[in-house]
């Protein structure tokens, strides 16, 4: 398995992804804003853009993201 392309950390289980926040220029760039619920896994994964967000404290914070399953249950559109 791959790493994902990119580990974000986030304090709190439910995240929005707009796969766009952080780049010049913004949602123009990005996908439709999605809302993902990060489970007991600790992490949840983007199914636009494949951000991995995981939940600091969480079971997955600090593993080897390289040997987890991609888990992109719980996407929803805005």
């Amino acid at each position: 398995m791959l790493p994902p392309p990119e580990l974000v950390r986030v304090s709190q289980p439910r995240v929005a992804c707009d796969g766009a926040s952080d780049i010049p220029g913004g949602a123009a760039l990005g996908h439709p804003r999605v809302w993902l619920q990060i489970d007991e896994h600790g992490y949840v994964d983007c199914g636009y853009c494949d951000r991995r967000f995981v939940l600091i404290g969480g079971p997955a914070d600090g593993a080897d993201h390289s040997q987890l399953p991609d888990i992109a249950e719980g996407a929803s559109p805005q």
